[in-house]
């Protein structure tokens, strides 16, 4: 075993594990990081990246379909489900030399591709090497859960691990977890021409947002063929490859498939976290607001820590500890501020606080609303689908933002840079937004919020007063 001392080591090369180490690296710090499996960690190899390579296979099945409207010839598309999967494979290629080892060793990293185990406050080893640091950071992400299911054990089953190594097309696929990645892949596969039912143990899917919005994406998954059953707890699962029976809310559910989307467990277990005096619990490890564990040399980011499970959150938690172990300035974790999209058709995104979330905490709050349908770039488009949905405190400011309908990622960012940057609605019509584009829903959301007082009879009586200046 060789023996190595380092200024950082890291243990887990997914989104926030290599932000870190580049950065670390590329500003002279000896770093060291270990990773057991794939380069490029769940977002390259199983989560964001394949999904939405198939989402797009499915769009493009979709517009096939629907042509018609814009004088173009609708047309049932062909399905080859195997050339699909290599369209998404092909993907994960292409990107994949951005995540590699190869081009980590280039900016200094030593890297290590084997399990990493705490073997004391300040070392971390492995089969062949064994790593005392000044800071140790544990980014080891989470996996897919498995719940107490009957039967689960000996039933076929697909995780989004799993899912993407598939090559035969389901006949019918059944999901259990109508959260993001259930909602996500049942879309999906439905324009891919299986049957498709999703099940859910909450009165909704997508319990995590606004059920106004959520009603858009719902009524969209129906039209699309997906059966939703909600508020059904899953009793057993049983059966063998092509033949899966499902028991829930009183009645049993046949198909080909079964994917588990119930969500993620941390990868506490192996970390030998005990030998380094790291608290964690089944939410993974316990983090105070400089992301620094109860080993004040040791720091956890990304999934593992407890908080938001989102690529985007791990990359920011590396921000943080660039700020805090190498340049020695105080940073803290505010994830609060992250949004969060499910990439449906339409798009679901979210920053900030919920409509019943602000209520919640009290106080004054102003909700305004402004709908696709009235969006000219929507309207040509075809797809007037949506709406944006605003909440502020009385002042102005910008309690939280959530739209609904194409490109909600895209048009959730301004207000998650308002949110961060303690900017008011005001700043909303103070820009020029190009016409037409859908970015004018945040323009004209901002002007709605306004137009009591500008156009009230207080207002009018001072324009009139003002007449006489004329």
């Amino acid at each position: 075993m060789k023996t190595i001392k380092a200024d950082i080591c890291i243990i887990g090369a997914g989104s926030g594990g290599l932000s870190l180490a580049a950065g670390a690296a590329q500003l002279g710090r000896n770093v060291v990081l270990f990773e057991k499996g794939e380069m490029g960690g769940d977002c390259l190899n199983y989560g964001c990246v394949p999904s939405k390579a198939l989402i797009a296979a499915a769009s493009r099945a979709h517009a096939m379909r629907n042509a018609t409207k814009f004088g173009v010839a609708s047309v049932e598309p062909q399905i080859d489900y195997a050339a699909v999967m290599d369209h998404v494979h092909s993907v994960i290629a292409a990107i994949a030399p951005i995540d590699s080892q190869e081009r980590f060793e280039g900016f200094g990293v030593t890297v290590i591709r084997e399990h990493a185990r705490f073997a004391g406050p300040r070392t971390v080893e492995s089969d062949s090497a064994s790593v005392t640091a000044k800071h140790i950071v544990i980014a080891a992400g989470s996996r897919p859960f498995t719940p107490p299911i009957k039967g689960a054990e000996t039933t076929p089953y697909l995780t989004n691990e799993t899912l993407f190594e598939n090559r035969t097309a389901p006949s019918h696929l059944i999901i259990i977890g109508g959260g993001p990645i259930g909602v996500e892949m049942a879309q999906a596969h439905a324009r891919l021409g299986a049957e498709v039912t999703i099940i859910e143990g909450l009165p909704s899917i997508l319990g995590k947002d606004d059920p106004e919005l959520v009603a858009v994406v719902r009524a969209q998954l129906e039209q699309d063929g997906v059966r939703i059953i909600e508020g059904a707890m899953v009793e057993e699962v049983s059966g063998e490859a092509g033949d899966i029976a499902v028991k829930a809310g009183g009645q049993t559910i046949k198909g080909s498939h079964l994917l588990l989307a119930v969500g993620r467990t941390p990868n506490v277990d192996g970390l030998n976290l005990e030998a380094a005096g790291v608290q964690y619990d089944r939410k993974g490890v316990k983090v105070d607001a400089s992301l620094r564990t109860s080993n004040k040399r040791v720091y956890a980011m990304g999934d593992i820590a407890g908080g938001r499970q989102f690529t985007h959150v791990a990359g920011y938690h590396a921000s943080v500890l660039v700020r805090k172990i190498l340049f020695k300035t105080p940073a803290k974790n505010n994830e609060d501020q992250a949004p969060w999209v499910t990439y449906s058709d339409p798009e679901l995104a979210h920053v900030g606080l919920t409509e019943a979330e602000a209520r919640e905490r009290g106080g004054d709050i102003k909700v305004v609303r402004w709908s696709a349908e009235e969006n000219d770039r929507a309207q040509a488009e075809r797809d007037t689908r949506g709406f944006i949905k605003v909440v502020t405190d009385k002042k102005g400011n910008v309690l939280g933002a959530s739209v609904v309908g194409a490109g909600a990622g895209d048009l959730i960012q301004p207000w998650a840079f308002a949110i961060s940057n303690g900017e008011k609605i005001r700043s909303f019509t103070n820009y020029i937004a190009p016409y037409p584009t859908r970015g004018e829903l945040s323009k004209r959301a901002a002007g709605q919020w306004y137009t009591p007082t500008l156009f009230s009879k207080r207002t009018k009586a001072l324009v009139s007063l003002l007449s006489v200046f004329d």
